[in-house]
């Protein structure tokens, strides 16, 4: 129909210009003018006219196929103005052959990818640069240089602090609560009291805010060898405080009378000069008695890390979790209970005359120690004031992004059948998050766990603890995921508790969380 429009137009131009009758059209009527306007005239105004069908025909098809007839278009650039739709009435769909009308959406140019729209459609400013001016927390003088965002400690003249040790200092502080002690002792440090007076909470508990454990490969030397043990005695003991508020004291008893011999340095059933250094007269011993002045999760103190750098196997009473510290099952012993101290004993006496049974209690400093307990400790490989200015800094980007500018990202972009999704990761001790994207047929915990992989490998990524940890377990170049989880999670989300129950879980995360933020930990 267009061709032969575009024939009969161009032959009826030609024939008025010669000032001949047109023939008879298809059904018997004259296409000459019955009006009195002159000939001349109508030939004057044909070459409008057909211009008018030519640009009526391209525009209809170019409805149909705009890519096949954007040359048409050029080719008439100096005739006409060409005036395209505007950008965000289409959202183009499949190879660039069909696009469909769909209001506020950004056109996705047909020689661009999902994954770079996507780039530049989730890109966002937000108004405070920490590199310029950086998370400032008042009630200490440490700065962290190497922090993963910036961090300042201490005051800044005429600035409110964005947080503050103690009470909160001007508006806009939040107050920070940081402790290592036992909540038996010192009840302002239960994470439920805690929160009623405190913005964000730094405990042992890893399911505070951001925990401040004992552990750390910079302070304890967890993997040093190990020496022979030659004491007499199976144990050591260091022990000071006599009150505390657990029963480790009638446990030490209960195991000296099931034949178990102690040699006690601490300031409770003393039987040896206490003036030693204590690591290094643990390494001559097979067991230590790691006993904690509370029993209260995660409350896992230096007794328990110096057990480990010395190489003896700790008998532990403290935290009910104390496993999850362990850096293989077999590597300690637990008293739940007073009465597990017979059973225990007995345990303790079978690995001391079992050459191999010892061996396999501490094979952990041979062969390495779990995922599990890297993990833990790797945690500690970025300082906690560190950790505490990511996590303000965190606070702070996620009230800006409930703006509503932020909720006109699109986060995910239609080809055909197939959707590209807009994700962002960091790996946990971070600030900066990375892009990746997952299409819908690869929407899964394995295409996550691969996307992520790939992203970090093309930036030729260091894990963050690669220099903390001692080199005989910092492995190659090669990255091993541990977990994938939300930014968000507390730790003891992170480590032990969180899991996708399924591709169906993640998916549904995704699509309640446009471009989502997770968080990873490489071991």
């Amino acid at each position: 129909m267009g061709v032969l429009s575009n024939f009969r137009g161009s032959r009826a131009a030609h024939n008025a210009e010669e000032g001949e009758e047109l023939p008879p059209l298809a059904n018997g009527s004259s296409s000459s003018s019955s009006s009195s306007v002159p000939k001349r005239k109508w030939s004057n105004w044909m070459p409008f006219f057909v211009a008018l069908v030519v640009i009526a025909e391209i525009a209809f098809l170019g409805r149909l196929d705009m890519a096949k007839n954007a040359a048409m278009f050029d080719s008439l650039a100096d005739l006409f103005h060409k005036s395209s739709p505007a950008a965000t009435e289409f959202e183009m769909i499949g190879d660039g052959d069909l696009v469909i009308e769909k209001p506020h959406e950004p056109l996705v140019e047909a020689d661009e990818t999902c994954e770079e729209w996507l780039e530049k459609q989730d890109a966002v400013n937000y108004s405070r640069d920490f590199e310029k001016d950086p998370v400032l927390v008042s009630g200490a003088d440490k700065e962290w240089e190497t922090c993963g965002v910036g961090c300042k400690f201490g005051y800044s003249h005429g600035k409110n602090p964005d947080a503050a040790f103690g009470m909160p200092q001007g508006t806009g502080t939040a107050s920070v609560l940081r402790s290592m002690e036992s909540a038996q002792y010192y009840s302002e440090n239960n994470l439920a009291q805690a929160r009623r007076g405190y913005k964000i909470v730094m405990t042992t508990s890893l399911s505070s805010d951001v925990p401040v454990g004992y552990f750390s490969w910079a302070e304890y030397d967890i993997m040093a060898p190990v020496q022979p043990k030659n004491e007499s005695a199976l144990a050591a003991a260091f022990i000071s405080n006599c009150g505390a508020r657990n029963f480790r004291l009638q446990a030490l008893e209960a195991l000296e009378k099931a034949n178990i011999k102690i040699d006690s340095y601490g300031g409770c059933h003393r039987n040896h000069d206490g003036r030693v250094d204590k690591v290094e007269t643990l390494k001559r011993y097979k067991f230590s008695l790691a006993f904690e002045n509370s029993n209260e999760e995660d409350y896992v103190t230096e007794k328990f890390f110096q057990s480990l750098v010395a190489g003896t196997i700790p008998v532990v009473i403290g935290a009910p979790n104390i496993q999850e510290f362990s850096p293989s099952p077999n590597a300690i012993l637990h008293i739940r209970e007073l009465e597990d101290a017979k059973i225990v004993a007995k345990t303790m006496k079978y690995i001391a005359e079992n050459p191999d049974a010892f061996n396999q209690s501490i094979s952990w400093k041979y062969e390495g120690p779990s995922d599990s307990f890297k993990a833990l400790v790797d945690m500690a490989a970025v300082h906690s004031s560190c950790r505490l200015c990511i996590h303000l800094a965190t606070m702070i980007r996620e009230q800006e992004e409930k703006s509503p500018d932020f909720k006109k990202r699109p986060c995910k972009c239609n080809r055909g059948s197939e959707t590209v999704h807009h994700l962002y990761v960091r790996e946990r001790g971070r600030f900066y998050m990375e892009s990746i994207f997952l299409r819908s047929g690869s929407l899964t915990l394995k295409g996550l766990e691969s996307a992520v992989l790939m992203k970090f490998k093309s930036l030729k990524h260091m894990p963050v603890w690669k220099q903390e940890r001692p080199e005989s377990i910092r492995g190659g170049n090669k990255l091993k995921i541990y977990r994938i989880y939300p930014v968000g999670l507390t730790q003891r989300q992170a480590l032990y508790t969180f899991k996708f129950q399924g591709d169906a879980d993640l998916r549904s995360h995704i699509e309640r969380n446009p471009c989502a933020k997770f968080e990873v930990i490489f071991v």
